[in-house]
């Protein structure tokens, strides 16, 4: 028995709620679901609305979606061209190794060399082992000598406010 090929294709409107849903299971699975505050609005406008922020590729068995890619474009100044950053890759785990994963990061492999980028970024959690052997596998190179940093909220609040103080506007 020959196992049912996944198929991929660009997401539509009418996933937006799978894609939170997606988003919220990944979330759960990283010990982070505490952190998405986004919701079907957010989805729509974000992905779908007249200047979308970031695409995603769906993965189907037999007409169902069982996993997605999001991604979207960022820069290397060192290069002076774009690249793929991608956000989120995440199979649900009844269909996990059985190779859409890997035929999602080829796909966006291939969407990075046609459309002439330099590279495919992503982050991957320290804990997270079996991704990052999947990962490593692949031949992707963890970045050793960088940190991720974030600002955010209140520290992000505070610091844009700074714009606007008297000592900065000399």
């Amino acid at each position: 028995m020959s196992e049912t090929p996944v198929t991929l294709r660009p997401a539509a409107p009418e996933d937006a709620p799978l894609i939170l849903s997606f988003i919220r299971e990944l979330a759960d699975y990283e010990q982070l679901l505490h952190e998405v505050t986004a919701d079907l609005e957010d989805i729509r406008r974000t992905l779908f609305g007249p200047r979308p922020e970031a695409e995603v590729v769906m993965a189907e068995i037999n007409g169902e979606a069982v996993g997605f890619a999001l991604y979207h474009a960022m820069y290397s100044t060192f290069i002076a061209r774009s690249g793929l950053y991608l956000e989120d890759l995440y199979v649900r785990p009844a269909f996990r190794g059985r190779g859409i994963g890997r035929a999602l990061l080829v796909h966006l492999a291939k969407l990075a060399v046609d459309g002439g980028h330099c590279r495919l970024d992503w982050s991957c959690l320290r804990w997270n082992e079996p991704s990052l052997a999947f990962y490593r596998a692949l031949g992707a190179q963890e970045m050793e000598d960088w940190t991720r940093l974030r600002l955010t909220g209140p520290a992000l609040e505070a610091l844009a406010r700074q714009a606007h103080a008297p000592e900065q506007q000399q």
